[in-house]
């Protein structure tokens, strides 16, 4: 009875202890030559890890992590955390200036606190994007990257998939939208407002259903929404679901475009010459269109081929040199590298991955998936265990991936949600 009231003790004194208090850290700031603005954060105790992060589109703020959880919970474990704003003279798609300036911007820092023993790069969506260009690009100043969420297909691929499956709703559900070419962001959200009525009014019919169903493949919607309990595994909760994440993607997706057009000087997409029956039969979604074509009696292979006849969006070819110049990845990595993607990322296809891991063939690669609706939906233990990963590669040589397990092992509680997974083919590379 005594051992069990002294455990009973213990258990309440923990309870009603004061939270450990966050550790200090010194915080860094400065501007480099082109304008951009840096932070950095330094814990008292430092581990010797420096963490380079590169945010995503839509901002030109400097930030040196995902968000405050994720950044007090690396401060907390002694890492040390940096990261640029990009030149904010330019586009928000910053693709021209981000790396050099993330690399610009770890060399201030250490120029005030030491050489890092190991940098890792990390980044989200488009930030993924600059992290993966950083990996190959590292020569001696990172150690690893870890890129979640990322544009992995590049600006080009980007904005061609977008054109593939907005052209499809616009041609098959008879509207005339302007598709490329925005004067301004207002232009790219008029269109999306002209495409969302379109796909809203079309699934009052059979027809319409499977129309828009063929439009929101090719934009490679995720298969789970919200307003559903489980992911749907027959055609109708498929389509649906892709459908609700449309409605709410294109009022982002279009408008921009627009950036992405100014930071390359014109439009670097093109669908002319594309054959639609041929990238449908490649998509991981095909049985869910071919199923509601057959319901609604109509011929898909009529449809494909109207699309593909009347295809007629050009590249400048200017504006796509410029674009394949700034915003594309290779697969040749100079340093060890692991991606993360959630399943249901309506922003960042998680099929980006296979397109990646078929550039990047060989040891150096590893992707890692986590089981959550959204884009860059993670919490900040799989930031943390995706980090201590990439570290535990750069000190061992080889990759400990049970990701999950370490996830857990941190204590914070926050559901981790890694999972074993093979995304299908992204179809729109051209």
């Amino acid at each position: 009875m005594k051992r069990l009231f002294y455990a009973f003790f213990a258990v309440v004194l923990i309870l009603l202890l004061p939270a450990a208090p966050a550790r200090a850290a010194t915080h860094y700031s400065g501007t480099l030559d082109d304008g951009a603005t840096w932070i950095a954060d330094v814990p008292e105790d430092w581990n010797g890890t420096l963490v380079l992060y590169s945010h995503g589109f839509g901002t030109l703020t400097a930030a040196d992590a995902p968000n405050p959880a994720t950044q007090q919970a690396l401060l907390d474990r002694g890492y040390a955390l940096v990261g640029s704003s990009y030149d904010p003279n330019g586009s928000l798609w910053a693709l021209a200036s981000a790396a050099r300036d993330q690399f610009a911007s770890l060399s201030a820092l250490s120029r005030l606190v030491g050489k890092p023993k190991i940098t890792i790069a990390l980044g989200v969506s488009m930030g993924g994007l600059i992290s993966t260009q950083e990996a190959e690009r590292a020569g001696h100043r990172l150690d690893a990257a870890v890129s979640t969420c990322g544009l992995l297909g590049g600006g080009v691929d980007l904005n061609n998939y977008q054109l593939d499956g907005e052209y499809a709703l616009s041609r098959l559900l008879g509207g005339n939208v302007q598709l490329v070419d925005y004067a301004s962001p207002a232009e790219g959200a008029a269109a999306a407002g002209q495409l969302s009525a379109l796909a809203t009014a079309a699934r009052d019919t059979a027809a319409g259903r499977a129309r828009v169903a063929l439009g929101t493949a090719l934009l490679n919607m995720p298969t789970w929404s919200a307003g559903q309990a489980t992911p749907p595994t027959d055609a109708a909760g498929i389509a649906q679901a892709q459908y609700d994440w449309l409605v709410t993607t294109l009022p982002f997706i279009v408008p921009s475009r627009y950036f992405i057009e100014l930071s390359a000087g014109g439009n670097a997409s093109w669908n002319a010459g594309v054959n639609y029956a041929a990238l449908l039969a490649r998509s991981p979604y095909r049985s869910t269109v071919e199923t509601l074509y057959r319901a609604a009696g109509l011929s898909l292979t009529a449809d494909l081929k109207d699309l593909t006849r009347h295809a007629s969006v050009h590249a400048e070819p200017a504006a796509l040199r410029s674009l394949t110049r700034t915003s594309t990845v290779t697969g040749r990595l100079d340093v060890p590298m692991l991606t993360m993607h959630t399943l249901y990322d309506q922003l960042a296809p998680v099929e980006y991955e296979n397109r990646y891991a078929q550039q990047a063939r060989g040891p150096l690669l590893r992707q890692s998936y986590v089981n959550r609706r959204g884009h860059c939906a993670f919490v900040p233990s799989e930031f943390l265990a995706a980090i201590r990963a990439a570290e535990h590669r750069v000190r061992t040589g080889h990759w400990s991936l049970d990701l999950q397990k370490d996830a857990l092992s941190l204590g914070l509680g926050d559901g981790p949600a890694f999972v074993g997974f093979r995304p299908g083919q992204f179809v729109s590379h051209r």
